[in-house]
């Protein structure tokens, strides 16, 4: 009998495996430093969409009540103390008939904490006009 050739082993060795994970891991602490910023500012949309939703439900309670609320609890269930990704800590800062101050504030420890100027953003309403801060370019996509 005539025996059939072995085919040959398939796979990755050790090593191989070893370098191509060192590799990865150079290439990941390089590009990491660039990568850092544009998540930071990604993750301004997090506080934005926040209060863009509180703008939304006080400008609904305005229409029905005549009069901004003075508390969060009083814009019913489409705001929230907490931004929709939990980066943020959405507070109602002053509230008075016809003008309210919203803020939403990095949460310690998050991502956005290190965010500089813009870890927190602001917007204020007076008698309809909107101001937006600590600065426009917080705002920025």
């Amino acid at each position: 009998m005539q025996q059939l050739p072995v085919a040959a082993a398939r796979g990755f060795t050790l090593v191989e495996l070893a370098v191509g994970c060192a590799l990865a891991g150079i290439l990941f602490s390089l590009a990491w430093p660039q990568l850092r910023p544009a998540l930071t500012q990604a993750g301004r949309g997090d506080a934005v969409q926040a209060l863009v939703q509180l703008q939304q439900a006080q400008a609904q309670h305005h229409a029905q009540h005549g009069l901004y609320a003075h508390d969060l609890q009083s814009l019913g269930r489409q705001v929230s103390a907490s931004s929709p990704q939990g980066l943020y800590d959405v507070t109602l800062d002053e509230a008075g008939g016809d003008s309210y101050r919203a803020s939403a504030t990095a949460r310690p420890g998050s991502r956005q904490a290190s965010d500089g100027d813009c870890s927190r953003l602001t917007v204020q309403v007076q008698r309809g006009f909107v101001s937006l801060g600590p600065h426009p370019r917080c705002w920025q996509p």
